[in-house]
C-alpha cells in the first residue's frame, strides 16, 4: 500500500530522472550544433567559450546613466537577449516609397521578393525623410547618435549608418533595395539548428586570402558584406559599431572636416564594409564576451578562408560567399541555384550618382 512518504519519494525520483534526461538531450543537441558548425578545415575549435567576466551590471539609475560612456548607455537602452527570437522585420531604405510613382520599376520585383519570401514579416521601405524622424525617435535618449546621423554630409553615409542603427534598436533583417531574396531567412540556417544560440548572421563579401594584390580590390582580405544583415536587437557587435561611427562622425565635425570632400576617411572605411568587418572581428576577439584561455589564438581571416557552409563563432553565424553573393563568378562563389544561395545583390550602386553606377564599389 502506498503511503504519503512513498508517494512523495516516487515523485521525486521521477522528476529527477526527467530532469537528467532533459539535460542530457540539451547537452547532446548543443554538442551536435557545435560539431556541425564549429570545426574549420584546419581543425581549430569553435566557438570560444562564453565569458562571464567583465559583464556590466544591468542595474543602473537614471542619474548614474547620464554620466556613463556612450557604449554603456547604448547597452542600457538596447539590451541584448540571445535566447529571444529573431524579430520578423525586414528593413530597406530608398529615396521613394514603393507607393510612389517615382519608385523605380527595376526595383519593384526586387523589393517584392522580400515580401514574397517572408509573408509573415513586417516589411518596411523607409524613405530618407522618414529615416531621420525614426532615428530621432529611437535614439532620443542618446543625443550624440542623432546628432551624428543628422550631421552626415552624404546620403550613402546615412544609408550605411541607418542599417546599424535600426538593427541595434529593433533587430530583424536589413537588406539593400537592389537585392533579391532567393530563399526565406528561415532557410539560412538548418531547420534543426538552435536559433536561441545565434544573435547575428553575416555573409562574406570578399575572400581574397589567396591573392597578393587583394588591397587593390578590397579593403580587407576577408570582408563581410553589409548589404544584408540579420540580427537580434542590442547585439554587442552592432552596439560597438554604432558607438564607433558616432564618435568618428563627431570627431570630424569638431575638426571641421565633416564635409563631402574633406573627410579623412573614405566611405568604405567610415561607415561601409571596412568598419563593419572590423567591428565583427573585434567582437570575435573581445575577451569581455569570450574566454580564449583554452584556445590560445585569436579569430583571424584564415578561419574563414574558403568556407562553403555556415560557420558559427560564439553567437555569430558567418555565411560563405555564395550565400549573399551568388553568381559573382570569383572567389569560389556558387551560382544562384546553389543550395547555399540566399540573397542576390544586383550591385547597381543605386547610392552613387547616375554617371558612376554599375562600376566597382
Amino acid at each position: 500500500m502506498w503511503t504519503y512518504r512513498k508517494s512523495l519519494l516516487a515523485a521525486v525520483c521521477v522528476f529527477t530522472i526527467f530532469y537528467l534526461f532533459k539535460s542530457s538531450r540539451s547537452s547532446s543537441a548543443s554538442t551536435s550544433n557545435t560539431a556541425s558548425f564549429g570545426l574549420g578545415s584546419r581543425g581549430r575549435s569553435y566557438p570560444p567559450s562564453l565569458s562571464t567576466k567583465n559583464r556590466p551590471s544591468s542595474q543602473q539609475t537614471i542619474e548614474n546613466l547620464a554620466s556613463k560612456p556612450l557604449r554603456e548607455r547604448l547597452r542600457y537602452q538596447f539590451p541584448y537577449d540571445l535566447e529571444s527570437k529573431f524579430p520578423a522585420y525586414i528593413w530597406q531604405t530608398w529615396k521613394y516609397s514603393p507607393a510612389s510613382g517615382e519608385f523605380g520599376e527595376n526595383l519593384r520585383p526586387l523589393e517584392a521578393s522580400w515580401t514574397e519570401q517572408h509573408p509573415g514579416f513586417i516589411h518596411e521601405v523607409v524613405t530618407d525623410d522618414a529615416a531621420l524622424h525614426l532615428i530621432k525617435y529611437l535614439y532620443a535618449s542618446v543625443p550624440e547618435v542623432t546628432e551624428a546621423y543628422a550631421s552626415m554630409p552624404l546620403p550613402v553615409l546615412k544609408a550605411d549608418f541607418f542599417r546599424y542603427l535600426i538593427l541595434l534598436a529593433r533587430g530583424g533583417i536589413y537588406s539593400d533595395i537592389d537585392t533579391q531574396a532567393l530563399k526565406p531567412a528561415t532557410d539560412w540556417l538548418p531547420k534543426d539548428f538552435d536559433r536561441s544560440t545565434v544573435g547575428l548572421v553575416v555573409g562574406i563579401e570578399a575572400d581574397a586570402t589567396d591573392r597578393k594584390d587583394w588591397a587593390q580590390w578590397y579593403s580587407r582580405r576577408i570582408q563581410f558584406c553589409q548589404w544584408t544583415i540579420q540580427s537580434k536587437p542590442g547585439h554587442p557587435a552592432l552596439r560597438d559599431l554604432v558607438a564607433t561611427v558616432t564618435e568618428e562622425t563627431l570627431r570630424m565635425k569638431k575638426q571641421g572636416i565633416l564635409k563631402a570632400n574633406k573627410m579623412d576617411k573614405s566611405v568604405v572605411e567610415f561607415t561601409g564594409p571596412a568598419v563593419f568587418t572590423d567591428a565583427i572581428f573585434s567582437y570575435f576577439n573581445n575577451e569581455s564576451f569570450f574566454d580564449y584561455s583554452a584556445r590560445g589564438a585569436n579569430i583571424s581571416v584564415i578561419d574563414f578562408a574558403g568556407i562553403s557552409s555556415q560557420k558559427k563563432v560564439g553567437d555569430v553565424i558567418v555565411l560563405p560567399i555564395t550565400s549573399f553573393s551568388p553568381g559573382v563568378e570569383q572567389m569560389g562563389a556558387g551560382g544562384i541555384d546553389d543550395p547555399m544561395a540566399f540573397v542576390k545583390h544586383e550591385f547597381s550602386g543605386v547610392w552613387k550618382p547616375e554617371s558612376e553606377r554599375m562600376k566597382n564599389n
